[in-house]
């Protein structure tokens, strides 16, 4: 990294801080700005966490993708009883042993009280009380009741808490449930489990030239973001409302758009455009006159400086977040990552994600006092290389793009720095 790396943020820089641990005061703040990037998003983190909804049961088949609202904790010992692991005979004493029985997966087993008897069991099976050793089918002959064979060095079966303890914590609060987790919770006697409900989201897009079909042209351009963001929000969590047309440029018409998607009880929406103060930008006075209280007001940060996550009071009482993305595409995408993404994971109950680090395959050009979020690739070497299309206005280089290389204020990076990354949030398959 270039020289001034481990610079402190310009002393400009003002921070925001809402305390939001209690009911928020929703009068509107003077707005401050622009926050550091770092810094707006563990605001964006806390006020998630501050307005997360109680956690709620669900059946376990209805669990896979919510996030676990508590830890996961051992109702029992795993394995409970002592398990056989082979299919076998399970004996006692000295051989030859004389078959008294036979254990299937599911039985319970009498005790084995006399040397040189045996059962035949099954993988899975419990061991009888009694038995000291197991003897696997394929080390083994049978003459009619009697059995004759050698045992292996160790008894080949699972002792009760050989995986787990009762009591013991398999797996903290705030993961994901996979299928692997449903599993490991209905082995461990789970039936339902306590997780964050899904969070609202809705989408709303200012800007009277936003085209929903057909080619841009004429001063108008086609809404790319109204068919994107849906499918971004799912990917980061949170259960997207289908979008809607664009909203005109009037203050009213602001103000009624986002009223609805509160009195529908969303708990997050993103807006599009409007966040600047110039002559048709009404997202700040819509917020004014709605009562919100503003947790983030722009951003140092490039592409993408004209964002802010604001808490809004609903008609039912609940406080919901909005965050307003800029009207170019790229720089929306910068916002949701810079503030929805940490929101969301304190909304959904996760802690706040370490960014994983990656060796740049290029030089990267900082953006003076600003972070710079800068458009990578994965190269098949495993470094992340700058992408071209990347201005703040074109989608090109995003659509195969792996993330945002994260250039501190004051600093470049050069070929073979390591840095920062913003993973796009892609699904197995989707990774370019």
């Amino acid at each position: 990294m270039s020289a001034a790396a481990h610079d402190p943020e310009p002393s400009v820089v003002r921070l925001a801080c809402v305390d939001l641990e209690h009911e928020p005061d929703l009068g509107q703040d003077a707005p401050v700005g622009p926050m550091a990037w770092a810094a707006a998003r563990s605001q964006a983190h806390a006020a998630g966490v501050a307005l997360a909804r109680p956690p709620i049961e669900v059946p376990l088949d209805q669990a896979d993708r919510a996030v676990l609202a508590g830890p996961l904790v051992a109702r029992t010992a795993l394995p409970a009883f002592v398990t056989c692991s082979v299919d076998g005979w399970a004996v006692r004493g000295s051989g030859p042993w004389r078959v008294v029985g036979r254990v299937l997966a599911g039985d319970r087993p009498r005790p084995l009280t006399e040397d040189g008897t045996c059962v035949q069991i099954a993988t899975g099976a419990m061991v009888p009380e009694g038995a000291a050793q197991t003897v696997r089918i394929e080390d083994s002959t049978r003459d009619g009741d009697l059995v004759n064979g050698a045992s292996r060095s160790e008894p080949e079966w699972r002792n009760p808490g050989d995986e787990a303890a009762r009591g013991e914590e398999l797996i903290p609060a705030g993961v994901p449930v996979t299928p692997g987790v449903v599993g490991l919770a209905a082995s461990c006697g789970y039936d339902t489990l306590a997780v964050r409900p899904a969070v609202r989201a809705a989408v709303v897009h200012f800007g009277a030239e936003l085209l929903t079909s057909g080619l841009s042209g004429d001063g108008r351009v086609r809404d790319s973001l109204g068919p994107a963001l849906p499918g971004w929000l799912a990917r980061l969590g949170a259960a997207p409302e289908p979008p809607s047309a664009p909203v005109e440029d009037v203050l009213d018409a602001h103000v009624a758009a986002i009223s609805r998607r509160l009195h529908d009880g969303a708990d997050l929406i993103c807006t599009t455009g409007g966040t600047m103060r110039g002559p048709v930008d009404h997202l700040h006075a819509a917020l004014d006159r709605l009562g919100a209280r503003y947790i983030v007001d722009s951003v140092g940060v490039r592409p993408g400086y004209p964002m802010l996550l604001a808490a809004v009071p609903r008609p039912d009482g609940g406080t919901a977040l909005l965050a307003g993305l800029p009207g170019n595409p790229q720089s929306a995408i910068v916002a949701l990552l810079s503030l929805v993404a940490p929101a969301l994971d304190g909304l959904r109950g996760r802690s706040p994600v370490a960014l994983p680090r990656v060796r740049v395959g290029g030089d990267i050009p900082g953006r003076g006092v600003d972070t710079h979020l800068a458009l990578v690739r994965l190269g098949p070497d495993g470094l992340a290389y700058p992408v071209r299309h990347a201005g703040s206005a074109m989608l090109r280089g995003l659509a195969l793009a792996y993330g945002f290389a994260v250039i501190p204020p004051q600093t470049s990076a050069a070929q073979g720095d390591e840095v920062p990354l913003v993973r796009l949030p892609l699904v197995e398959g989707e990774l370019p």
